[in-house]
C-alpha cells in the first residue's frame, strides 16, 4: 500500500466484520491507526441475520494489527451517544489525534409495509440513523480541535439513492444518511472537513446470514412486479466489502481533498433504474 494515510487515526463503526472490518483493516494498510467500536451483543429481534460476536471484533484487531495499523477497540452501542463519546475521548487519547469518521454500523430488516411493527420501524432508524449521527457527533469535535481538516464519511445505501422494495424503514434511514452528510458537509466545510456518503449496493457480507435470505424471499413472494428491481447492471451481481473499502480509502485520502458532500455509489449500477 502507498501510505497515504500515514500518520492519521481513523474511527471506524460496526467493525467487527464485513464493511466496517474491511474499511478498518484497508485503513491501516494505508498508514492509519483504528478506533473501532461495534455492538457486539443480540440484534433487535426482528433482524433476521446473528450480530457480530466479541471474537469478531477480536478478529479485526488481529487483521488491522496484521495490517501494521495500532487499534483501539472495543464493543458500543451506537444508539448511546454517551458511550460513544467515552469511546472516542479514550482513542484520542491514546493516538492523540483523530483525522477520519467512518460511520458504517447499521441494521436492514425486509419487511412488507404493512407488516413493518412500530418496535421494527424504531430499531432501524435508532441504529441508522440516530447511530449515525451519535458518531458524527463523537468525534467531529476532535477533528476541528486539530486543526489539520479531515474526512467523515457515512455509509448509506443504494436505497438511499434510488429505494429498496420491502424496506420502508430501511429506505428511509439511508435517505436520511445521504441528506445527513450534505447537510453535515455545508456546516463543517468551514474547518476543511469534507462529509460524503457511500452508497453500496449488493455486498457479500455476514448481513445476508442466518434467515436473511429467507426474509428477502418472502417478502418479494407479496408483489411479485417489483422482483426485478435493483438488479445489478454489472455480471458479477455483488461486490465484496473491499470494493467499498477502496471508495472508502479513496475519500478519507487526500485524494479526493475537493470532494463533499458527495454521496458516491458502488453498487454495480442497482440504483439507476
Amino acid at each position: 500500500m502507498s501510505g497515504r494515510l500515514s500518520g492519521k487515526v481513523a474511527f471506524v463503526t460496526g467493525a467487527a466484520r464485513g464493511q466496517g472490518r474491511a474499511h478498518a483493516q484497508r485503513l491501516a494498510a494505508e498508514g492509519a491507526d483504528i478506533i473501532a467500536v461495534d455492538l457486539c451483543a443480540p440484534l433487535p429481534p426482528t433482524v433476521p441475520y446473528d450480530s457480530a460476536t466479541p471474537d469478531d471484533l477480536d478478529e479485526t484487531v488481529r487483521l488491522v494489527e496484521g495490517a501494521g495499523g495500532k487499534i483501539f477497540a472495543t464493543a458500543a452501542d451506537t444508539r448511546d451517544l454517551a458511550a460513544m463519546r467515552a469511546v472516542v475521548d479514550e482513542g484520542v487519547a491514546r493516538f492523540g489525534r483523530l483525522d477520519v469518521i467512518v460511520a458504517n454500523a447499521g441494521i436492514c430488516i425486509p419487511e412488507p409495509w404493512d407488516t413493518i411493527t412500530p418496535e421494527s420501524f424504531r430499531a432501524v432508524i435508532d441504529t441508522n440513523v440516530t447511530g449515525t449521527w451519535n458518531t458524527v457527533m463523537a468525534g467531529a469535535q476532535h477533528i476541528i480541535d486539530g486543526g489539520r481538516g479531515g474526512s467523515i464519511v457515512l455509509i448509506s445505501s443504494a436505497s438511499g439513492v434510488a429505494m429498496q422494495p420491502f424496506m420502508v424503514h430501511y429506505t428511509s434511514s439511508k435517505h436520511a444518511v445521504t441528506g445527513m452528510a450534505r447537510a453535515f458537509a455545508a456546516e463543517l466545510g468551514k474547518h476543511s472537513i469534507r462529509v460524503n456518503s457511500v452508497a453500496p449496493g449488493p455486498v457479500a457480507t455476514p448481513m445476508g446470514s442466518g434467515d436473511m435470505v429467507g426474509a428477502l424471499t418472502r417478502a418479494a413472494e407479496t408483489n411479485g412486479r417489483l422482483g426485478g428491481m435493483n438488479t445489478p447492471l454489472l455480471p458479477e451481481g455483488i461486490a465484496m466489502p473491499e470494493d467499498i473499502a477502496d471508495a472508502v480509502c479513496w475519500l478519507a485520502s487526500d485524494e479526493s481533498r475537493f470532494v463533499t458532500a458527495g454521496s458516491i455509489s458502488v453498487d454495480l449500477g442497482s440504483a439507476q433504474y
